[in-house]
């Protein structure tokens, strides 16, 4: 695993599992298509792990509030979906935070909620990391995750165990809020580029041509990236399994939209994206990956999300 933090924990350092010490017991408060992968990937490294929910998951050990989860882990990731669940869990952790806890927000949010995340723990005396991630189901499930980090680096370097099982790389971008404002940027690309392979497809579908033929062609292409050879076979196959949200992305987007708007700048490829963005999740597709663009341009690629 390769970091560009400081120098990784030694793996003598790592807890040995059963570990009743709770500053060596990871938290994970958000048990969603990436939070319950980490869970895993942290168990498989040997760690403990505590884990909470907003609702149930049968085929997983709960505690039954995100206090209960303070109470027996002072490392503490939380994976929730926007600014009112981050809100609402800050709710219930706050009581239970100390001097000794370690808060590292995972969660895409705002500019305005991080800053209110950050503001509201430090009133306990407990420590705050911007910590959003980059990658999807499949990296989550692999341990590979990139985390940018805001905030604190001797707080970075108590808790970097904690994040290695689930990390690629753990990449320090300053002060908090930091690391908000670049996830939000490197979404904004995700989103653009996305937009501009689903109309692709549309112009060569419309012209008789295979689409196929536009991955053999991309292949050779200076602008092939991770991305494009991500998400370019499902949106010609119509497989639109969630992998990253269209109603996460056009969320992000919002995101995007709002900081441009305090600086006085004009994101006018972004607005056509959001836009066809938007559309889609009013069709109720808002749960599918958001390379779903594509549909709106190859109108019989509708597969339904798989389970």
């Amino acid at each position: 695993m390769s970091h560009t933090s400081s120098s990784p924990s030694s793996p003598e350092s790592l807890p040995a599992a059963g570990s009743l010490d709770p500053s060596r017991r990871v938290g994970i408060l958000g048990m969603g298509i990436i939070g319950r992968r980490v869970v895993d990937s942290c168990r498989r490294a040997g760690l403990e792990v505590v884990a909470w929910n907003r609702t149930r998951r049968g085929e997983l050990d709960t505690l039954d509030t995100p206090a209960d989860v303070a109470r027996r882990a002072l490392v503490l990731q939380i994976f929730v979906t926007d600014d009112r669940a981050l809100a609402s869990v800050l709710d219930g952790l706050l009581p239970a935070l100390t001097a000794d806890h370690v808060v590292l927000n995972c969660s895409t949010v705002s500019l305005e909620a991080t800053q209110m995340a950050s503001a509201s723990v430090a009133t306990t005396g407990a420590a705050f990391l911007d910590a959003p991630f980059t990658g999807s189901r499949n990296a989550a499930a692999a341990g590979e995750l990139v985390y940018y980090i805001g905030g604190s680096a001797e707080v970075l370097s108590r808790v970097q165990w904690a994040l290695e099982p689930s990390a690629k790389a753990i990449v320090p971008l300053g002060e908090v809020g930091d690391a908000t404002i670049i996830k939000i940027a490197t979404n904004l690309v995700s989103a653009v580029a996305v937009q501009a392979l689903a109309e692709a497809l549309g112009m060569i579908s419309a012209h008789g041509v295979d689409p196929e033929k536009f991955l053999s062609a991309m292949e050779h292409n200076a602008n092939s990236s991770g991305l494009s050879r991500m998400k370019l076979p499902a949106m010609v196959a119509g497989t639109f399994d969630p992998h990253f949200s269209l109603k996460n992305m056009w969320k992000d987007a919002g995101f995007a939209e709002r900081l441009a708007q305090t600086k006085g700048i004009e994101l006018p490829a972004l607005a056509v994206a959001r836009g066809r963005m938007g559309a889609l999740v009013g069709q109720g597709r808002g749960e599918e990956d958001f390379s779903v663009l594509a549909s709106h341009y190859l109108p019989g690629k509708s597969a339904a999300p798989d389970a």
